[in-house]
């Protein structure tokens, strides 16, 4: 089941990439797409049926977790129409996602 569940994110993840090569605006929608989270709510129930705590812990998780991936992504928007290096966006823009992960473990406690 493992391997399966490794396939399924993987395949998303390639589709993706092959999608943004044509249309990089859909493929960034598709990527923003609660699909993930779909499928790792799926698989959290089918493996844990009675654990509804866990499924809200998640849920809740992922509801804050949005505001630290936004500014990943502003702040690579912003790098990138300012036409900085490949390197020098995703550090900026990961530096600023962490330190908006760390507030959010520290909120979501």
């Amino acid at each position: 089941m493992f391997f399966m569940k490794l396939l399924i994110a993987n395949a998303i993840i390639v589709a993706c990439a092959l999608i943004g090569k044509r249309f990089p605006t859909l493929a960034g929608l598709i990527a923003t797409m609660p699909l993930t989270s779909l499928l790792v709510l799926v698989w959290l129930r089918t493996d844990n049926p009675d654990d509804t705590r866990l499924m809200t812990d998640y849920t809740r998780g992922v509801l804050w977790g949005i505001i630290p991936t936004i500014l990943f992504f502003a702040v690579a928007w912003f790098c990138f129409r300012s036409r900085l290096s490949l390197p020098l966006t995703l550090s900026a823009s990961f530096a600023v996602w962490l330190a908006g992960a760390a507030v959010h473990q520290w909120l979501v406690r």
